[in-house]
């Protein structure tokens, strides 16, 4: 089939992004998702369409990622890649005001699992990859578009998996735009006036997921064990929960902070910035979570009968640490769980941190200020973790620009793994134009 000719990003993206929400493609992390080989599919006819050649890699049945390079003008310049992830967290239809997979339009959003994390971006990217085939476009350096599986549990059947076992799909490249960052705040100055500020992520977290195992005597339900495994765990989760963990502004975050000050006219301190992050609404909590390392639990099991107190009990801790933080965070999460639980690390990722400067990040706030010229962009640290973690391994710099201008009653930020997520319709067209203008440019 041949795409009509003359359509241009806008004009496609919408349906794109809402065919992509009508795919099922949740991962729980167990194995026992739908997998992404349907988004897969659609995205390789999709490019297939407009002349493109995709790659297609399976690392499990049904765990499908999709390569696509488009060649430079300048074949010594190293590429640029672009890439998203297919999977999305699970979502629970009853919590939901509609059909999470419907890809549903209302209010002039587009709803469903995906919307915000990240098929809206997914979106942004293969409409303007279609429209550089259709209308042969040469961009300035070799641009390589990557749909990743895997992304939402950690990687490792996705983007750790390319890196691993076909790391030639990459070579010469040196940077990497993906998710989370590029969004727009609107906060207000002392005078009352609305300024429009862009997030763009340059550092990120790193990931330490650790399983607790508390061990104890099993016995009765209704005799005194002192031994009991499960009061073992609980003592450690309340010891973890407890913890206040030291604080430390890296630079993108104080960088930010200083923006944002500037913006504003609230002024702040290493000890107060309660006031400051206010103007951020939802996307204060991403903030709050790059100010410390963080252990949070997330899962529990423990016991099989009501009367039988078990010999074990176990918890999942969600850890993130801040560049150079792991072994500290390590040690003092063993110390906290005390001589009866034992830490087993699940999945470990690296933390990154790159520079709010040079050609790559000139190029992305010219982007954004073509189309919103009294923009601000400001840097900032992603609390949580994307498939730029493996780019990193093959020493590609990566970032976080998925460039979308959003109303300022929209709570954005909370909606990211939320209920109800969704994506305005407006904000799809600004950002598959702010995308489309840097792959031409970059």
């Amino acid at each position: 089939m041949t795409a009509p000719e003359g359509v241009k990003p806008v004009d496609e993206v919408v349906e794109i992004c809402r065919d992509l929400l009508r795919i099922d493609t949740s991962n729980p992390g167990d194995g026992t998702g739908p997998g992404e080989a349907e988004a897969a599919a659609y995205v390789v006819g999709k490019l297939r369409e407009v002349g493109l050649e995709p790659q297609v890699f399976e690392s499990d049945p049904g765990r499908t990622t999709v390569a696509v390079r488009i060649a430079g003008a300048d074949p010594d310049r190293p590429g640029l890649c672009v890439h998203g992830h297919l999977d999305v967290v699970p979502a629970n239809a009853a919590d939901w005001q509609v059909d999470p997979f419907g890809g549903v339009e209302r209010d002039g959003c587009l709803w469903g699992r995906g919307a915000v994390d990240m098929k809206d971006m997914v979106a942004m990217i293969l409409a303007c990859v279609r429209d550089l085939a259709r209308t042969g476009t040469v961009p300035p350096r070799d641009l390589l578009f990557v749909f990743f599986a895997d992304e939402e549990a950690g990687g490792d059947l996705g983007s750790h998996f390319m890196v691993k076992e076909h790391p030639e799909v990459f070579d010469g490249i040196s940077e990497a735009i993906s998710e989370v960052g590029g969004y727009s705040v609107t906060v207000e100055d002392a005078q009352g006036v609305e300024k429009r500020a862009y997030l763009l992520q340059t550092a990120e977290k790193g990931i330490a997921w650790l399983r607790l195992t508390a061990t104890g005597r099993a016995g009765h339900g209704s005799v005194p064990n002192p031994d009991n495994a499960i009061v073992h765990l609980a003592q450690a989760i309340e010891r973890i929960a407890a913890h206040k963990w030291p604080r430390e502004y890296i630079a993108s975050v104080r960088e930010l902070l200083d923006g944002l000050s500037a913006l504003t006219g609230t002024t702040w301190s290493d000890e107060d910035l309660d006031e400051l992050l206010e103007h951020l609404g939802g996307a204060a909590g991403f903030v709050r979570g790059t100010l410390s390392d963080t252990a949070n639990v997330t899962m529990l099991d423990a016991g099989y009968k009501h009367n039988v107190i078990p010999q074990q009990a176990h918890a999942n801790i969600d850890c993130r640490f801040l560049p150079g933080h792991e072994d500290d965070l390590m040690d003092t999460i063993r110390t906290l769980a005390g001589e009866h639980v034992a830490v087993e690390v699940l999945h470990r990722d690296i933390s990154l941190d790159a520079p709010f400067s040079g050609p790559l990040v000139c190029a992305m706030v010219d982007a954004l200020r073509s189309e919103d010229p009294e923009a601000e962009v400001l840097p900032y640290c992603l609390s949580g973790g994307t498939d730029n973690k493996a780019l990193s391994l093959l020493g590609i710099t990566g970032y976080g620009f998925a460039p979308l201008r959003l109303p300022k009653d929209l709570d954005f930020a909370p909606m990211f793994h939320g209920i109800d997520e969704r994506v305005p319709i407006e904000s799809l067209h600004f950002g598959v134009t702010v995308l489309g203008r840097l792959l031409r440019t970059c």
